[in-house]
């Protein structure tokens, strides 16, 4: 199948774009001796696990169905952390996760002791309390009433025993001079207990495989880890490893004039971009331009009934016609993993574009898939 005979809406996966962004990865790792696990949270489609397991360590989940993911399809290194596990799913937790990683002294004191008996290495969520985002505090763990990690008045020395190793995760889609700060904070509040233990973990938010990327000084920061403690470090990115890799194609459904012209398409920001609305941001559209670049402006939005399903304002060199198929880029990330069906709106088809050219269609949905979400 060709690309432009795939069905619409469709999120594409570039199976070699894909690759790209491991190799950069796994040079890393190569290069420092850390290990790199897949944030599944950001991207998880398994028809590329298989790939990602060729260059990366393993994954990372943030509960029990994604690491019985990780788990079944990856099956390698399996990490796993949440800000409260239920009693009743820890069994199964421990009995396929590698790294239990623990977001207070509380927890450590309800589990740490099992998972250490099944020969599970247990960890503890720390807060640096070092805030490097600027207006987005919806994604910064160190924000003030986070619930995320313990901080260095909060420790407990008489519960750190089988503890072996610490992590943080404080960045969203930033540069290693935001982890070098980061990592300034977390050894200034909790380097005392560093020579103690046997691994760090700084987390995911490193946007590595960004062109702009100063991965030198990453590599700078997990040697300092190595040399100073002895310590193996991991990193957890989700987007780095496919960013800038997948799409979303879609058609041009109708068309309505008020102030300005207006596109239906057959996709939806809150159903299948749930980032555009909630970074909120703009995402990248091919052949279109910022408004008043090219001379024919659109303002973009859904099917749904939410007045606010609105994607952005593009412009084009030629005015849209029905049935013209627009593919955003670099909807890989966060946007496969959040969609919903509200409004019963259709979820979008998934297909890889493989390294050869030729599309396939890995997984479609229909009214069962919306159906079985309600009871």
């Amino acid at each position: 199948m060709q690309f432009e005979q795939l069905p619409t809406p469709c999120f594409v996966v570039d199976e070699a774009l894909i690759e790209k962004n491991l190799k950069i990865l796994n040079g890393v790792m190569q290069r420092t001796g850390a290990k790199i696990v897949l944030a599944q949270k950001a991207f998880s489609m398994t028809a590329m696990y298989p790939l990602i397991g060729e260059y990366l360590s393993g994954a990372t989940a943030s509960g029990l169905y994604e690491a019985r993911l990780g788990h079944e399809e990856m099956g390698k290194e399996n990490h796993v952390f949440a800000p409260a596990y239920r009693e009743e799913e820890m069994d199964e937790i421990i009995s396929i996760c590698d790294h239990i990683i623990f977001n207070s002294f509380s927890q450590l004191a309800k589990f740490k002791d099992k998972a250490l008996q099944a020969g599970r290495k247990v960890g503890l969520r720390v807060n640096p309390e070092c805030s490097t985002q600027e207006g987005h505090e919806i994604y910064d763990p160190c924000s003030p009433g986070s619930r995320f990690g313990a901080k260095q008045e909060d420790f407990r020395a008489e519960l750190l025993e089988g503890v072996s190793g610490l992590h943080f995760h404080t960045l969203c889609q930033q540069n290693s001079d935001d982890l070098e700060t980061t990592l300034n904070a977390v050894v200034e509040k909790f380097g005392q207990w560093l020579p103690q233990m046997e691994w760090i973990n700084f987390g995911g938010g490193h946007h590595i495989t960004r062109e702009d990327y100063d991965i030198p000084r990453l590599e700078a920061c997990i040697k300092r880890m190595q040399n100073d403690y002895g310590l193996e470090v991991y990193l957890e990115p989700g987007e780095a490893v496919a960013l800038n890799a997948g799409f979303l194609v879609t058609s041009v459904l109708d068309f309505h004039k008020n102030g300005m012209d207006i596109a239906i398409l057959d996709t939806s920001a809150t159903c299948h971009m749930p980032d555009v609305l909630e970074m909120p941001y703009r995402p990248p559209l091919i052949g279109s331009g910022e408004v008043g670049e090219k001379p024919h402006l659109y303002r973009l939005g859904g099917q749904t009934c939410l007045s606010g399903d609105v994607i952005g304002d593009y412009s084009f060199d030629e005015p849209l016609k029905e049935g013209d198929r627009l593919v955003f880029e670099d909807m890989a990330i966060y946007s496969m993993v959040k969609t919903n069906t509200f409004n019963g709106m259709p979820l979008p088809a998934i297909a890889v574009k493989r390294k050869d050219g030729d599309c396939e269609v890995v997984r479609e949905f229909g009214y069962q898939d919306f159906k079985m979400r309600l009871a």
